[in-house]
């Protein structure tokens, strides 16, 4: 049985009555999408919004529309490209270099079901992105959120978790690849990540959870529900009619992750998985330590083969 719904939330909605004045928060892929109703959100709540976006024109646009809504919103936009390290590695650097603090990072961007691409550095672009790119980075700003403490780690994955496998012989997806398992393996990867994170982070002030947005209307799926994309014309046709009826608007998709960084009584809580702004139980493939550890071990060793000062 599902958990009670919590006071911070009424309706679904997170309470507007928490604030984060004071608070530095780094958003991935704020510019669209979950990411950007996030954004907008925390800004409204008083924190200076770092907004972590692959496309700067994308990203100013972005902040220009929030200022519409939030007039005196502290948002500052940063370029981040997860699909080359070289990019993670500078951004991290500007960061570390420029702020005081970080007390919420959230991992929100990705990329799901798109055709067989590599990122800059090689890898699978779905594994790249969705987790070694968002390693990375949480990796190198670790130090900051440690000092900004008590603070925040917050990884958005899926319910496509759930479907996950990791392929420990060709975690790249060089023998099969099966766009939207591929995808579910990344997942699977997030939530293992925040496992890993949380056990290694106890006493520290820092917290590391994970959560599904839900089923959300965003350009996430562009390549999934994309006629052009994975389904063909017939297919898109077909599903786009069901996907209006029940996806839902990124502002509520935006809720578990807004939920997870800013809820008072998750001020202590860690190594948890969230959906509809509830504690649920993730997929038994990641709640296994043992993989937990394999996925960070393997996750270096493929950031080490690039640069020997992985970390």
């Amino acid at each position: 049985m599902a958990e009670a719904t919590t006071k911070a939330v009424i309706d679904g909605m997170v309470s507007k009555d928490i604030s984060l004045a004071g608070k530095t928060v780094l958003i991935t892929g704020a510019n669209t999408g979950i990411g950007y109703e996030t954004a907008k959100d925390l800004a409204g709540r008083g924190a200076k919004v770092l907004m972590a976006c692959r496309d700067s024109e994308k990203c100013t646009n972005a902040i220009d529309e929030i200022r519409k809504e939030v007039p005196n919103a502290d948002l500052r936009p940063l370029d981040l490209d997860l699909a080359s390290l070289e990019s993670v590695r500078a951004c991290a650097m500007v960061v570390n270099e420029t702020e005081e603090r970080l007390d919420i990072l959230i991992n929100n961007a990705g990329i799901m079901a798109c055709p067989k691409w590599q990122t800059k550095d090689g890898f699978e672009m779905q594994f790249g992105v969705n987790h070694i790119g968002h390693f990375l980075l949480t990796n190198l700003l670790l130090e900051l959120i440690k000092k900004s403490a008590p603070s925040r780690i917050v990884i958005v994955s899926s319910s496509g978790h759930y479907r996950g496998q990791m392929k420990w012989d060709d975690l790249m997806s060089e023998k099969d690849y099966v766009p939207f398992k591929v995808y579910s393996q990344s997942k699977l990867a997030n939530v293992l990540f925040a496992r890993k994170l949380s056990t290694m982070l106890k006493d520290t002030g820092v917290t590391c959870n994970s959560l599904h947005p839900g089923l959300v209307r965003t350009d996430l799926g562009r390549h999934f529900f994309n006629k052009d994309g994975v389904w063909n014309t017939v297919k898109y046709y077909i599903t786009l009619p069901f996907v209006k009826a029940i996806f839902t608007t990124p502002l509520k998709g935006a809720q578990t992750s807004i939920y997870c960084a800013v809820a008072p009584e998750l001020e202590k809580e860690t190594g948890n998985y969230y959906t509809n702004c509830q504690k649920k139980e993730e997929a038994p493939a990641a709640r296994s330590d043992e993989d937990a550890d394999k996925l960070w071990e393997k996750t270096e060793e493929f950031i080490g083969a690039l640069n020997k000062t992985a970390l």
